[in-house]
């Protein structure tokens, strides 16, 4: 597949698909259940899930990349027919793509298997008119259940709240700075913290890769819809850790009690950090880490029947943690973005040069890094192997221009083949309009009668 990249979106977009039919438990029957919800949600039908699944577990999330050059879904719908397939999906929001297209079929617009399900499905969902879309609008508010998870690290919660104001930077301006946190949903326990001088998704990678260091790779996360979770970059991380990706649904503040608990529980330290009055980010951290500790992990949690600590309820834990070695860690955490080479065989990332090579001049590439050291960027082409490019280092003199590679060069030619291609195209333009008749011999001829 030529766009690497977008295959895999796809991917993680199959994992994330296939990710309630992977937890633990689950009975025959319960299967079923999630299978019949997802192919009425999706349109796909449960032959297609059993070929997924079967995919995934045999080669993992490369599995579940689609094969070949995939299908050209830009016209494969007219607009006027999905306009159709829009109404007929707003007029009962319940309906499936199956039978959207059924009725397409019966009222003549379409001809029979015309149109794919998987492809009016995207088209849908691009639209804004899946079916888990239109559930959000039309689902009435009702007061959320209180639930928890029976062993650690089945589901792990996430957010960001704002911190105090430290003087940062060399001028020594006061900026304002963020704790990130990930928290145990079934013992509360805190398996990274950390303050970060910036707002953006970075710092919830960095706390996120700390904590799966620290305490293993959960089941799911739960996040809220903050721009910094809601990144292609999540999705994909999750899709290749094995990780169900879940986010709370929009304008529910209550399904994110617990973090949002933690929280306030937060502000009592930030009372007391005020009175120590740090002057660095380090120091801030190194406050918070020791009243952690104390203060929260080794004290009796209300949450926790008032007796136990998230420290005790985590460690008391029989359930095994899912550890993976830092290699398949590191590549999980990787980024990915194209860039075209230019005609020095270099390609342009964050401010800095790159050498590719000239072999690849003009191309768009694929490049993989590691966003906390982008001093090596690993590049990847169709039909070559993955290598390495290093930060072009500029000289005080200009060195020697690099031969061209072979292909690139001009080759020699004994003759112009355009003017003899012109010689032969000018022939046969004088025999297409030489005249079927000569005028001439016509008029001798009648003349020899007169």
């Amino acid at each position: 597949m030529k766009d690497q990249q977008k295959a895999e979106e796809i991917a993680a977009q199959r994992m994330q698909l296939l990710s309630p039919l992977l937890a633990d438990g689950l009975d025959a029957a319960k299967i079923r259940e999630i299978k019949k919800d997802i192919c009425q949600q999706t349109g796909l039908s449960e032959r297609t899930l059993r070929r997924y699944l079967a995919q995934y577990r045999a080669v993992g999330f490369r599995g579940l990349k689609p094969k070949g050059k995939g299908r050209q879904t830009e016209e494969a719908i007219p607009s006027n027919i999905l306009t159709q397939a829009i109404l007929l999906r707003r007029e009962v929001p319940g309906r499936s793509i199956a039978q959207i297209i059924q009725i397409m079929e019966w009222e003549g617009l379409i001809q029979e298997g015309r149109i794919k399900r998987s492809t009016l499905q995207e088209k849908l969902a691009e639209k804004g008119y899946s079916t888990r879309q239109m559930r959000m609008y039309s689902d009435s508010g009702v007061a959320a259940r209180r639930f928890q998870k029976k062993h650690r690290n089945q589901l792990v919660h996430s957010d960001i709240k704002y911190g105090p104001y430290l003087p940062i930077g060399k001028d020594g301006a006061k900026k304002q700075v963020y704790l990130v946190t990930f928290i145990d949903d079934a013992t509360r326990f805190v398996l990274h913290g950390e303050f970060y001088p910036t707002l953006d998704q970075v710092i919830v990678e960095d706390c996120f890769r700390k904590a799966i260091h620290k305490y293993g790779v959960p089941e799911a996360v739960y996040f809220d819809n903050g721009s910094q979770y809601r990144t292609k970059w999540m999705h994909r991380t999750c899709s290749k850790l094995g990780t169900r990706l879940v986010f709370a649904k929009p304008y529910s503040p209550e399904a994110t009690g617990k973090v949002e608990r933690f929280n306030r529980v937060v502000d009592a330290f930030l009372g007391e950090a005020k009175l120590e009055k740090p002057q660095s980010l380090d120091k801030l951290n190194e406050l918070f880490w020791v009243w952690l500790e104390e203060c929260y992990h080794n004290k009796p949690h209300s949450g926790l029947d008032g007796s136990a600590s998230p420290h005790a309820a985590y460690r008391s834990d029989n359930k095994a943690l899912r550890y993976l070695d830092p290699q398949t860690i590191a590549n999980a955490f990787l980024h990915c973005e194209k860039r075209k080479v230019d005609k020095a065989g270099c390609i342009s990332f964050n401010g800095n040069k790159y050498e590719v090579g000239l072999p690849f001049i003009g191309c768009k590439v694929q490049v993989i890094y590691d966003p906390a050291n982008i001093t090596e960027l690993t590049i990847e082409y169709e039909g070559h192997a993955p290598w390495t490019a290093r930060q072009l280092v500029i000289g005080q003199r200009a060195g020697k221009r690099p031969p061209l590679p072979e292909h690139l060069q001009p080759k020699p030619a004994e003759s112009s083949r355009l003017l003899a291609a012109a010689a032969l195209k000018n022939q046969q333009r004088k025999e297409q309009q030489a005249p079927a008749i000569s005028f001439r011999a016509v008029n001798k001829e009648d003349n020899s009668h007169v």
